[in-house]
């Protein structure tokens, strides 16, 4: 049963992500990969805020399954990002590069970090 609800959070989540990193590069039309960057925070939000409220039993362990590990697994993307970053570093932008991979982390990271305090403030 785990293995289909988070089969089935990736097929929501791997199709939003292409969608959205198309939408976000055809408005930005840069070469810096704002698509990825996005989708990657988006989804960090979205994670910090499923993990906030399965911590505080706001949510269940199926719903972590399905929106934790399935939509926001398939929604992010590492793999992208690192091929972009260092995309970016072989066409000589490296402070695009730098601005990318620094940029994306610590976004990330304040992105998981706001939606956990958000779970916590909605459901303590």
């Amino acid at each position: 049963m785990n293995w289909l609800l988070v089969a089935a959070g990736a097929l929501v989540g791997a199709p939003l992500r292409y969608l959205t990193d198309r939408a976000v590069q055809a408005r930005q039309g840069a070469a810096f990969p704002w698509g990825t960057l996005t989708v990657n925070v988006a989804g960090c939000l979205v994670l910090g805020v499923v993990t906030g409220a399965v911590a505080v039993g706001a949510a269940s362990s199926h719903t972590q399954l399905f929106l934790g590990t399935g939509l926001c697994g398939a929604l992010t993307t590492y793999s992208t990002f690192s091929y972009e970053t260092l995309r970016l570093a072989e066409q000589g932008e490296g402070f695009s590069a730098a601005a990318n991979a620094v940029g994306s982390v610590v976004a990330g990271l304040g992105a998981a970090f706001v939606g956990v305090a958000l779970a916590e403030a909605l459901w303590l």
